[in-house]
């Protein structure tokens, strides 16, 4: 009998629990020793979300802290540095926290949401109340960490008072762990109370790392490299590992061995090809690496529907608000053909500027490359040559974003110019094909367009044919329907006008090299060829158009078949 697989760890970042639950794990504990081994006192590790962070945080909890489960690292990768594992494991007081869920419309709020994360980690060491080793007004400073109505003086100097308290007590110093440092900030940016929020972090952490003789060391993660003058002032101990360094490169994200050992052990090896196009492709350091939740995401997928296709995991995870407004920042001529460029799948050198406050962030389309190369919208490619890199979209799943965003800002400025999109309508329903070329090539020109590369056929007629969805679903009197099952296959779009009692039946073919003519001929050949039209005649609708519309980059060509027509 086949033995029982381990359970995909989705949304699972509490390493005692992978190791002890049957979840199966990508040993990332060479990070310990590395990070042991190039020793640093305070070390900032930033990376996109969805790369591991959290639970290499929890790792590192599990191996320092005191009274620890040596057990669950056996077996491990970690396990063979028997000398490190004697020095350190289970030997630290470990102080252990997460800014994640500070998340809140007000400054009030995001503070006292600081005050219960610091109340619920103090409360993990109410042993102290029963220390021999701590004085009564030791006492006092560590009840006053466990308050809801915490002071102000008492908060910035919290984590600096249970280290000492914590040194004092086990007569070791304390390792300090900080995930997601950087999302109260964020948040507090989005809802316009940043510069109080800046001023509760940089007070925390001044005290915490800069002046404290209890501190062993301290790792913190992230997903942007804030600016020292913003938050680490006067911090000389502090290392920055972004994306951009070669050191601990391969800890977080999914290297392409372990990938096809993961996809190898659950019997989908045949799916490696999809999951490459689809989630490889960011390159930190030296290392391409895979987006550890997107594939075992989709792996879980596919263990329940072999046919699963990929799909976008990240979209659920974020709004995408930084591709959006890069998209709209996109007017100048230049950053527009940048982005279809990308799109396409190449590669465009830029100047990046990996440290940046979130003032700076929007302020110019400059800040926006860095910010879609910090947060793994785009990836490096090859060397950096200083502060330029070459960057481009790391695989299928960030392209999608990117396609999405274009098409709902295409949308939005469809809103905005009705008289146009009207004019447009008009023609095509009056059956003037020149007419209707002009102006859909004018949108086209206008637009940001996916290029010749990268992508197959269909998928370029996706684009087009959304295009003309956004134009058609101007008109709050026409019924419009995409891919309908329609005589012998599947349409493009029909269009039913009430009013006018006019059906439109529209095929889009993408131009291979260029030919449209070509290409228009063969669309108008699938209308009658498949009798698009049927479904608007049983519906009684007499007067019915057939356009064939044939598109390349940004130039289309519109043919017509006219009531009563013959297309030989």
């Amino acid at each position: 009998m086949e033995a029982r697989k381990k359970k995909l760890p989705i949304g699972i970042e509490n390493f005692e629990e992978i190791r002890t639950k049957g979840f199966y794990y990508v040993d990332k504990t060479g990070l310990i020793k590395e990070l042991l081994e190039n020793w640093g006192k305070v070390t900032l590790f930033t990376r996109p979300r969805r790369f591991g962070k959290s639970l290499n945080m929890s790792m590192l909890k599990s191996f320092f802290e005191l009274g620890g489960r040596k057990e669950i690292f056996e077996g491990l990768e970690i396990s063979k540095e028997v000398s490190l594992c004697e020095e350190y494991m289970g030997k630290f007081p470990v102080i252990s926290i997460s800014l994640k869920g500070i998340d809140a419309g007000s400054f009030n709020t995001a503070r006292e949401l600081a005050i219960q994360i610091i109340n619920g980690e103090a409360r993990r060491f109410q042993h102290l109340l029963d220390s021999d080793r701590l004085t009564i007004y030791d006492k006092d400073a560590y009840t006053a960490l466990l308050r809801a109505d915490m002071s102000e003086a008492v908060l910035y100097s919290s984590l600096k008072i249970l280290s000492e308290l914590l040194e004092k007590h086990y007569g070791r110093k304390v390792i300090l762990l900080i995930d997601e440092y950087d999302v109260p900030l964020s948040k507090a940016f989005e809802q316009g109370y940043y510069d109080q929020m800046i001023v509760l972090i940089r007070n925390l952490f001044q005290q915490v790392l800069k002046t404290n003789d209890s501190l062993e060391l301290a790792v913190l993660t992230g997903c942007m490299r804030i600016s020292k003058e913003s938050i680490f002032t006067g911090l000389n101990n502090l290392k920055i590992l972004s994306v951009a360094d070669v050191r601990f490169d391969e800890y977080f994200g999914f290297t392409d061995s372990e990938v096809r050992e993961l996809l190898e052990y659950y019997d989908l090896s045949r799916n490696y090809g999809d999951v490459k196009e689809w989630y490889d492709g960011y390159q930190f350091g030296n290392v391409e690496v895979y987006c550890p939740w997107d594939v075992v995401n989709y792996c879980d997928e596919l263990r329940a529907d072999s046919n699963a296709l990929p799909q976008n995991y990240w979209s659920n995870t974020s709004s995408n608000e930084v591709v959006r407004k890069f998209i709209q920042g996109a007017d100048i001529g230049t950053t527009k053909n940048e982005i279809e460029r990308l799109v396409a799948g190449e590669v465009i050198k830029k100047e990046i500027h990996q440290e940046l406050t979130y003032k700076d962030m929007y302020n110019s389309i400059d800040n926006i490359w860095s910010i879609l190369f910090t947060t793994g919208y785009l990836t490096q490619r090859g060397k950096p040559e200083r502060k330029s890199f070459y960057l481009a979209i790391p695989n299928m799943e960030i392209r999608e974003i990117f396609i999405e965003q274009i098409m709902d800002f295409f949308k939005e400025n469809i809103k905005k110019n009705g008289d146009a999109v009207n004019a447009f309508c008009n023609a095509l329903q009056k059956g003037e094909a020149e007419e209707v070329e002009k102006r859909f090539s004018d949108y086209l020109r206008k637009t940001i367009s996916i290029r010749d590369t990268f992508v197959k056929k269909s998928k370029k007629e996706n684009f087009y044919h959304g295009i003309l969805l956004g134009l058609l679903g101007y008109k709050d009197t026409w019924i419009i329907s995409s891919n309908e099952e329609s005589g012998d296959g599947y349409s493009d779009i029909l269009v039913r006008s009430e009013d006018e009692e006019i059906g439109i039946v529209i095929e889009v073919k993408y131009a291979e090299n260029g030919k449209l003519e070509e290409a228009c001929q063969e669309a108008l050949q699938q209308i009658e060829r498949k009798g698009y039209q049927e479904e608007l005649q049983e519906e009684g609708i007499e007067h019915i158009l057939k356009y064939g519309i044939a598109c390349y980059k940004k130039r289309c060509k519109v043919r017509l078949i006219g009531e009563g027509e013959i297309f030989a």
